[in-house]
């Protein structure tokens, strides 16, 4: 999902005019998004008692736009439209949709009335993209208004939350809080770069009628959010006739003395995310681990690197001559995809191994430092990377034809072509030791199964990476997440982004939970034409109720016993759906 500076909506706005939208069909539209977004959050809306704080720009026109739908519509408990302006100062599509208000009889007041302090809900339309440098005056008022005038709301944003610089991760003054934000046509970068994109709550990007070829094809527009759209593909049930020999073979050179956890780790990551064998050679023993082949260091880089189809580099490696010009040789001859991580990306840094042109364009070499690391590959500070990400990140990726992963949060991945993607997944609870080799891991095993598709690999092992975590962390909470419990959640990961790529239509996918105390159960499945049946299943879910359509005839039903303990009692099967019940709550 591309992601726009403000000039580039404005110039997706114009162009839409001149292929025959008129603007204010646009903000109408725009209008019917929130009102749609508001109806099916917060329902009823009859009940709800509702303050839109409107400022004299578009973002006021859009604010009185869905004002008049609500008024005419839905007729909430109560409804105050609250212009921050002279209605002589409105122009254009924001003084018509005032003239419209009026004329549909809903009053619109120049200050908000003591009774609207008890909103239920508070909609945010004072400022939009167009704000330059901080909010001043009756706006600075109205976002102090929305952030401690109405203890009981939730906040809702049109656009951007007011006072927020849309081509900008940072604050530049005081913003408006929000609990949920409608943007239209898409993502602004203030959405997807922190700390902005902490004020934002839950985005929602809503079509207003923009054909999408007017920026998803437009080369200038080189930043992306990533969205599990972009791979879903990769999830795809595979081929009945696939085998190990099928879905690559990944080395993994990495531990050391003291360090062969770290080893173990990534080449657990590789299997898990599917590659069908995993060789791990090191210095040193490798902790068990039934399903990994192991090897020496002795046997020589270019036996070890023979049939492989990736090779992931540094994790726990250590540095010493012979493991410094071991990753020099591999980066210099092999031909396989390389991820190099840690200890690798020191060897980069003293100096950049490669000539311009020196090695196979095809052969992705895919980097994943943290901001450490960037600092001695790139010789600028670390607060230099972090003041602007992005561009560290993408100038690198340019100059030295890599694929650059700058792990933190909002991990940036930078690609050679200067394309740019930002992953919207990740907790704070997944700052712990091992979390960078289970990345390494998942991108080396994602790799090897789709060698052809290496930056829809290396995004979906991010995302994936990320999504597995912020689950484990909802189960286990923030500060107990290790990171081989990120593989462990990783299969719902993996599920949530499926979306049902590839599977037949009217089949159930599977329902999957876990008990608070961590004994696995059965998992049920059910599939058109067939009875349920329970299969086992190391799958680990999330803690919450999941109601799926049931695809057999009308009249069918049954109820079937399942695990009886604290976390939940039975699944209920009748001639609609199936609904489990979780911990007695449906």
């Amino acid at each position: 999902m591309k992601v726009l500076t403000a000039a580039q909506m404005r110039a997706v706005d114009r162009r839409t005019v001149e292929l025959g939208i008129p603007d204010i069909v646009l903000m109408e539209n725009a209008a019917h998004r929130v009102v749609e977004f508001l109806a099916g959050r917060f329902a009823p809306l009859s009940a709800e008692r509702i303050v839109i704080l409107c400022g004299k720009g578009n973002n006021g026109g859009d604010g009185m736009a869905v004002a008049r739908q609500l008024h005419a519509r839905f007729r909430p408990a109560a409804l105050h439209v609250v212009l921050l302006a002279a209605p002589d100062d409105l122009k254009g599509d924001a003084a018509a949709n005032y003239r419209m208000l009026q004329a549909c009889g809903c009053p619109v007041l120049p200050e908000i009335p003591p009774e609207a302090r008890n909103a239920t809900l508070v909609l945010d339309a004072l400022l939009g993209t167009g704000i330059a440098g901080p909010a001043a005056g009756p706006m600075l008022q109205g976002i102090r208004e929305i952030n401690h005038g109405f203890p009981l709301a939730k906040v809702v944003a049109v656009d951007l939350p007011s006072g927020m610089p849309s081509d900008s991760g940072d604050p530049v003054g005081e913003c408006a809080r929000a609990d949920c934000t409608v943007t239209f046509t898409a993502p602004k970068v203030a959405h997807a770069l922190p700390p902005n994109c902490d004020r934002v709550g839950e985005l929602t990007v809503a079509p207003i009628g923009s054909p999408p070829e007017l920026f998803e094809q437009d080369a200038a527009v080189f930043l992306s959010l990533i969205e599990p759209g972009a791979f879903r593909h990769l999830l795809a049930p595979r081929p009945r006739s696939g085998y190990k020999g099928t879905f690559g073979h990944v080395l993994v050179v990495a531990g050391s003395s003291g360090k062969t956890g770290a080893a173990a780790m990534t080449g657990l990551a590789a299997l898990r995310a599917g590659a069908g064998l995993v060789t791990v050679a090191s210095s040193a023993v490798i902790p068990a681990a039934p399903e990994l082949m192991t090897e020496s260091l002795d046997a020589g880089l270019d036996a070890l690197a023979e049939g492989k189809t990736v090779v992931a580099i540094g994790p726990g490696l250590g540095r010493h001559p012979e493991t410094d010009a071991l990753v020099s040789r591999a980066v210099q001859q092999l031909k396989q995809p390389l991820v190099l991580d840690a200890d690798a990306l020191g060897v980069l840094a003293n100096p950049w191994p490669l000539a311009p042109g020196s090695r196979p364009p095809t052969r992705p070499l895919i980097l994943t430092p943290h901001p450490g690391e960037m600092s001695r590959l790139t010789g600028q500070s670390i607060a230099e990377i972090q003041q602007d990400r992005v561009a560290a990140a993408r100038s690198f990726a340019i100059g030295h034809a890599v694929t650059l992963v700058l792990k933190g949060q909002r991990t940036v991945i930078a690609f050679p072509d200067g394309r740019v993607s930002i992953n919207p997944t990740g907790t704070p609870a997944m700052g712990t030791g091992g979390s960078g080799d289970i990345l390494t891991g998942l991108i080396a095993g994602l790799l090897a199964q789709f060698p052809g598709e290496p930056d829809a690999a290396v995004a979906a092992a991010v995302y994936l990476h990320g999504l597995a975590g912020e689950i484990g962390a909802r189960a286990l909470g923030e500060k107990c997440l290790i990171a081989t419990d990120i593989l462990e959640y990783l299969p719902d990961a993996m599920e949530e982004c499926a979306g049902g790529a590839g599977w037949p239509e009217g089949n159930l996918r599977p329902i999957v939970n876990r008990p608070a105390h961590g004994r696995r159960r059965a998992v049920w499945r059910a599939r058109r034409g067939s009875s349920m049946r329970a299969i086992p299943s190391r799958r680990l879910a999330r803690h919450s109720a999941r109601v799926l359509p049931w695809p057999f005839a009308p009249g069918t039903s049954a109820q079937y016993a399942m695990y009886h303990g604290p976390s939940f009692s039975t699944i209920a099967v009748n001639s609609l759906r199936i609904t489990l019940f979780y911990r007695g709550i449906e």
